[in-house]
């Protein structure tokens, strides 16, 4: 009995759930970049709505590097007198949801075969051969699609 209720509490949830992403697609679509995230590779019908959430308005800032930062991907200063660390980690000081999305990105667009547009593709695949782990590039590769997304919404709006 108790486990019927559960199975049924689930198929509730899921049902929610492909009904807000329905809607999110909707309103996705609705907007002038859309075409322009989709087109973008390890982006599809799932993560675009969700990377435009996430993200909002381009406009709001004012560069590629304020996207990055906003991300938590950019990584702190870290220096004292003389001494300068070249071994440093992202911030997380930004949106922990954008950073799970984008990541997902990265790993849809790595478990495919190369996309049309490769740039990130091929970045991730030649920080990986620099001896970076996957996880490693995985982030680097995220910090150039950001870059990249930034540059080609912004034209869109232009």
């Amino acid at each position: 009995m108790l486990v019927q209720e559960a199975v049924t509490v689930l198929r509730a949830v899921d049902n929610s759930l492909s009904l807000i992403l329905s809607r999110m697609q909707e309103l996705a679509k609705s907007l002038p970049e859309y075409s322009t995230v989709r087109a973008m590779g390890g982006v599809g019908d799932v993560l675009a709505p969700k990377l435009i959430a996430e993200i909002g308005d381009v406009r709001r800032l004012h560069s590629a590097k304020a996207l990055i930062a906003w991300a938590g991907i950019d990584p702190p200063p870290y220096e004292s007198g003389q001494f300068v660390g070249s071994r440093r980690k992202i911030t997380k000081r930004g949106s922990s949801t954008l950073r799970k999305v984008g990541y997902e990105v990265m790993r849809v667009l790595k478990s495919h075969k190369a996309p049309k547009d490769d740039a990130v593709y091929n970045y991730i695949l030649k920080k990986e051969r620099e001896g970076k782990d996957k996880k490693h590039a995985k982030i680097a590769g995220l910090n150039k699609f950001l870059r990249i997304y930034y540059a080609r919404v912004m034209a869109v709006y232009q």
